[in-house]
């Protein structure tokens, strides 16, 4: 078949971001056109995560900030918000990640939803510049799915993309401001940084490691000294809670493309689950030493990790497929410079569509479709890097 009749030349990919960001929009617009007094017709306020930082930050800033981890008293906060709106959230998160978002409620919630979305998407989009550049690539970003997921949840993912793969193009020549974003990721979202250690210890990077690490303990030492033990305590108190929540599907299966998830939504019993959940994660792991050990290229370094995350953890979000970005931008760079290997580009296609289809496909087919796709993303990319291991060893044979 000739190249420009295939459906991914690329005439027709320059095309399909800007009618995915097109229908994006509309849809943005129709929804808050349907939605009256700040709330969505689903019953949920606009940004709807983000009430729970918006009201964490009211409770501290008035001198009560452990009773962010009280539901009932969480919920009586985001009503100052968004008197309409009769949905529950949690906070789960660190005395660090408080931190961030303790100037939030100095703004009325409109307006800090806004300068906290945008000035998080600014930084991942800096840090993605760092990778790909170009009109094609730039419009990719502005209709990935992942992006819009996450502006419209008003979630933090932008911000833990931004440190982590700012981390990963940092480690070969900057190790200690590596280890610093490392230790920042580490101290607001720890689930989401697992595997950092594993991969430091892999390459025998002990300063990153040791920054990382002492990062973590001053961002975690400096918060709850600002906001008190009792918001530590009430943190890892909340951890059971969390883990209640997902194990029962209050926190619906559909939104986490984690094997626990995929596991739980067909019926597997909780035990069951976590057993699939530990053995994908093992293997993950090895994949990632394996990769991080033989495979010079940081690019497929970076993409393992970050894809292997999400193997990891079964506590992961549909907003935090806004990562996937990067694996993706990496992936696709190697397989312009060199060649594109058996199925490559339709898997990336895919990967791209995922945070837009992942619901939609459980609600329909009650099957959790991500953890597979990211499954084969972790598979591609070991494929490649195993291939670059091989065409390293044959070329320092020959010499």
């Amino acid at each position: 078949m000739k190249l420009h009749n295939h459906w991914l030349n690329r005439e027709r990919i320059s095309n399909y971001p800007r009618i995915f960001l097109a229908l994006f929009l509309v849809f943005g617009f129709v929804w808050v056109l349907m939605s009256k007094n700040m709330v969505d017709p689903k019953g949920g306020p606009l940004g709807y995560d983000f009430i729970a930082f918006w009201a964490a930050s009211h409770l501290a800033l008035a001198g009560h900030a452990r009773d962010a981890f009280s539901i009932p008293q969480l919920f009586n906060t985001q009503q100052l918000a968004v008197p309409a709106s009769t949905s529950v959230y949690a906070w789960f998160y660190p005395p660090a990640f408080y931190l961030v978002v303790l100037p939030l409620a100095l703004l009325p919630y409109t307006a800090a939803y806004w300068v906290f979305m945008l000035s998080t998407l600014g930084t991942y989009i800096l840090v993605l510049r760092r990778i790909v550049k170009g009109n094609t690539a730039m419009w990719c970003i502005a209709a990935f799915p992942g992006v819009w997921v996450n502006f419209l949840i008003g979630q933090n993912a932008f911000l833990t993309a931004a440190l982590a793969a700012a981390a990963l193009l940092s480690i070969e020549r900057r190790a200690l401001m590596s280890g610093l974003l490392i230790g920042l990721l580490a101290a607001i979202k720890p689930h989401l940084a697992l595997l950092f250690p594993v991969a430091l210890i892999a390459i025998g990077a002990w300063r990153t490691l040791l920054t990382a690490a002492l990062t973590t303990l001053t961002i975690t030492a400096i918060g709850t000294l600002t906001l008190g033990l009792a918001v530590l305590n009430g943190f890892l108190a909340n951890l059971g809670y969390a883990r209640q929540f997902l194990e029962t599907g209050y926190i619906p299966w559909e939104r986490i493309p984690s094997l626990f998830a995929f596991g739980r939504l067909i019926g597997i019993p909780v035990l069951w689950a976590y057993v699939i959940q530990f053995i994908v994660a093992v293997g993950a792991v090895a994949i990632v030493i394996y990769v991080w050990r033989r495979c010079q290229d940081l690019n497929l370094r970076g993409a393992i990790l970050m894809t292997a995350t999400f193997l990891v953890s079964p506590y992961v979000f549909d907003y935090d497929l806004a990562w996937l970005a990067f694996p993706i931008a990496w992936l696709a760079l190697a397989g312009h410079h060199t060649v594109w290997l058996r199925g490559e580009r339709e898997l990336l296609v895919i990967a791209w569509l995922l945070p837009m289809l992942m619901i939609p496909i459980a609600e329909t087919l009650n099957v959790q479709v991500g953890p597979f796709v990211l499954c084969g993303m972790l598979w591609m990319t070991f494929r490649r890097a195993k291939e670059a291991f091989v065409v390293r060893i044959n070329s320092n044979s020959r010499q």
